[in-house]
C-alpha cells in the first residue's frame, strides 16, 4: 500500500506566520507538524509516501526530511501548482500510486489514542478487500466540516460537505483509505461549485457502489485539524502534558520505524546521538539501549 501527505495549501488561517513558511513545517510542541500525519502513515506499516507540497515549500520539506531513510521509509515529493481540491492529490500521485491501494492523510491532521494502530491496520484491511474507509470523529460544529450520516449500525448512508443543516455531528477527519482503484475514481470526480475536486465527491462514488465504510474515532481518542493558532495551541499543550507525565515521545518516526523493523538499532541510535540536546534525542538514545 502506498501512502500520501497532502501538505500543500496556503495556510491562510495562519496568515501572518505562514506568508513566509508552509504551516506543516512550523512546530507543534517539540516537533514538526507534519511528524504527525507522518507517523499514522508508518503506524499502519505504509513505508513508500508520496508528499504533496506547493512550489515555494517543496525545497524546505526536502531539507527536513530527506529520502524519509532515516525513518525508515521512502520519500517521493510532487509539486501541487494550485489547492484544487483534496482529489486532485490522486491525480497528482497517479505514477506512483500505481495500481495499489492509497491512504491519505493531510498534513496539517494529528491523532491520537488508544488502539489507534489497530484501527488503522484495520482500515488498510479493508482497502485491500476493495472497501474505502473514512475516519469520523464527532464535533460541536459539523457545518465546518464534510459529515457522514451513519445508519444505527455505523454504516455510511450519505456524505456531504459543509452542510448547512448537518444530518450527523460525525465530521470526516483528514485520514482516508482507498482500494487499488482511486486513480480511476479521481479522474470521474467533477469541479465543485467552489471550482475544487472535493473529497466528499470521491467518497460518495465508493458510497454508490456500497463500498465506503466508516471508522469511528470515539472515546479516549483526539483529532487535531492544527490550522488555526488555537488548535496549534491546544494540540501542543496536548502533546506536551502526555509527554511529560509518560516520560515519552510520542508520534516520533524513528520510533515507529525501529518498531516496525524499517531501523536498525544502529540507525536509531546514530538519529538520537546528533539530536541528544533535548529530550526528543534522548528518547531516542533510551530506546535503542532497552
Amino acid at each position: 500500500m502506498k501512502g500520501i501527505i497532502l501538505a500543500g495549501g496556503s495556510g491562510t488561517r495562519l496568515y501572518p506566520i505562514t506568508e513566509g513558511i508552509s504551516k506543516q513545517l512550523m512546530p507543534i510542541y517539540d516537533k514538526p507538524m507534519i511528524f504527525y500525519p507522518l507517523s499514522t502513515l508508518m503506524m499502519a506499516g505504509i513505508q513508500d509516501i508520496l508528499i504533496i507540497t506547493t512550489p515555494q515549500d517543496q525545497e524546505g520539506f526536502v531539507r527536513l526530511l530527506g529520502d524519509g531513510s532515516k525513518f525508515g521509509v521512502n520519500f517521493s515529493y510532487v509539486v501541487q501548482p494550485s489547492p484544487d481540491g483534496l482529489a486532485q492529490a490522486f491525480l497528482l500521485g497517479e505514477d506512483f500510486i500505481g495500481q495499489e491501494p492509497c491512504a491519505m492523510v493531510l498534513g496539517d491532521n494529528l491523532y491520537f489514542g488508544n488502539d489507534f494502530d489497530n484501527y488503522l491496520l484495520a482500515a488498510k484491511e479493508n482497502a485491500l478487500q476493495e472497501y474505502a474507509v473514512n475516519f469520523g470523529y464527532a464535533v460541536k460544529d459539523p457545518e465546518r466540516f464534510g459529515i457522514m450520516e451513519l445508519d444505527r449500525n455505523q454504516n455510511i448512508i450519505s456524505v456531504e460537505e459543509k452542510p448547512k443543516h448537518p444530518k450527523s455531528k460525525y465530521a470526516i477527519t483528514g485520514l482516508y483509505f482507498y482500494p487499488d482503484d482511486v486513480v480511476t475514481k479521481a479522474k470521474l470526480v467533477k469541479p465543485s461549485q467552489r471550482g475544487e475536486l472535493e473529497i466528499t465527491t470521491l467518497n460518495d462514488l465508493y458510497l454508490q457502489e456500497g463500498r465506503l465504510k466508516a471508522q469511528i474515532l470515539g472515546d479516549g481518542f483526539t483529532w487535531f485539524d492544527t490550522g488555526t493558532p488555537d488548535s496549534q495551541l491546544e494540540a501542543a499543550n496536548m502533546i506536551k502534558t502526555i509527554q511529560s507525565n509518560k516520560g515519552i515521545v510520542i508520534c516520533a518516526p524513528e520510533i515507529i520505524g525501529y518498531q516496525n523493523g524499517w531501523l536498525s538499532k544502529n540507525e536509531l541510535l546514530e538519529r538520537g546521538e546528533l539530536l541528544r540536546k533535548n529530550d526528543y534525542g534522548k528518547c531516542l538514545i533510551k530506546m535503542a539501549n532497552e
